[in-house]
């Protein structure tokens, strides 16, 4: 937790969910560039849109102005409202909306931290120009240690005027004005694999290729005629409940992720009557003793960090909902280790087969 002091409120922010790693705070130098220079508008009541707000800070600290959020997280939502209502804030001003929404017909300044993804970035620039007028303005943070010449030329793709701030301590903010005549952009990959073509949006992971991680782990897949009720967690573009669904199609599959464009991706690739997507980052929605098999890519990268106790958290949840004779298979990189931590969670955990970058665990 940190405490922050800016535009004269002070609030305290927390992250959701909690983490015990210090070095990981709620807020970064960008965010709080983004406040400095939207304060030097000076503008009166404008309407406004805040894009890529993590855990709340900004949502927190412009929520007097009723702000429009794109959520395109769970775990976003629910950091928000939870530092929404432990600073005693009025929720009802803020209007969530998801990243595949029209905003409100006119938007006079738009709030974004720049994302890892340039596809997602494009996108969210897309989906905002077509709410903006020739005199709405666009304030865009970023770390310098991140930066792109991919973020110049995006930003120059819809804005006829695009400036660079000086750096303070190490962020900067692009002041994007004029916006250009609309076009129309692809907001979707397609990516072929096994005779397959996999549609997914704008930002959701492995965006050229189905991960290799993923491709190993449907070498080794084997599916059990006992496995009727089957859980796909972190699901991503739903590839791998994709292959347990051409071994076994009359399973019932669930496929749940935290992110809101991974999910309708799924919704692309993959149909049937027993299917269902969950878009959520915690499996509190599923009955104890519920499945019978588990299977996961679990996230470790959360844009430009490294934080491997989302999954963690992730495979408690999985204990609780297996079934007695269930199982849980899961495909990591070998430097995560994660044997270590499965072992003091599940009472078997054996090895399946791994290669030089690559491990899958199966856990009972």
């Amino acid at each position: 937790m940190k405490d922050n002091n800016t535009n004269n409120n002070k609030y305290s922010i927390n992250r959701y969910p909690k983490t015990r790693n210090q070095s990981l705070q709620a807020w970064s130098a960008a965010d709080e560039y983004l406040l400095t220079e939207f304060d030097s508008l000076n503008l009166e009541n404008p309407s406004m849109a805040i894009i890529n707000d993590r855990f709340g800070f900004l949502s927190c600290h412009l929520h007097t102005f009723s702000p429009t959020i794109i959520l395109n997280y769970k775990s976003q939502e629910k950091a928000i409202i939870q530092n929404i209502e432990s600073n005693d804030l009025n929720f009802s001003k803020l209007n969530f909306i998801s990243p595949l929404q029209s905003l409100p017909n006119k938007i006079d300044v738009s709030i974004i931290k720049i994302p890892k993804s340039m596809d997602l970035f494009k996108m969210q620039l897309f989906q905002l120009s077509k709410s903006l007028n020739k005199d709405s303005i666009v304030l865009a943070s970023f770390m310098t240690k991140y930066f792109s010449p991919q973020m110049l030329s995006i930003a120059n793709d819809f804005f006829e005027e695009v400036k660079q701030s000086k750096a303070w301590k190490k962020a900067r903010v692009l002041l994007l004005k004029n916006k250009k005549q609309e076009k129309e952009i692809l907001i979707l990959n397609s990516i072929k694999f096994q005779d397959l073509n996999f549609q997914q949006y704008y930002g959701v992971f492995s965006a050229k290729i189905i991960d290799y991680a993923s491709q190993f782990f449907i070498q080794h897949l084997k599916i059990k005629n006992s496995d009727q009720r089957v859980l796909d967690l972190a699901s991503g573009n739903g590839v791998l409940s994709k292959a347990i669904q051409l071994r076994n199609p009359n399973c019932e599959i669930h496929l749940m992720d935290d992110s809101f464009l991974a999910v309708e991706s799924s919704k692309l690739n993959l149909n049937g009557e027993n299917v269902t997507y969950h878009f959520n980052d915690s499996m509190e929605l599923f009955k104890d003793d519920y499945f019978d098999l588990v299977i996961s890519n679990p996230p470790f990268h959360f844009e430009h960090e490294t934080n491997i106790e989302v999954a963690i958290r992730l495979f408690h949840d999985v204990k609780r909902c297996l079934k007695s004779e269930g199982r849980f298979e899961l495909v990591a990189s070998q430097h995560l280790n994660f044997k270590t931590h499965l072992i003091k969670i599940f009472k078997n955990v054996l090895i399946i087969s791994e290669n030089n970058k690559f491990i899958i665990y199966q856990c009972f």
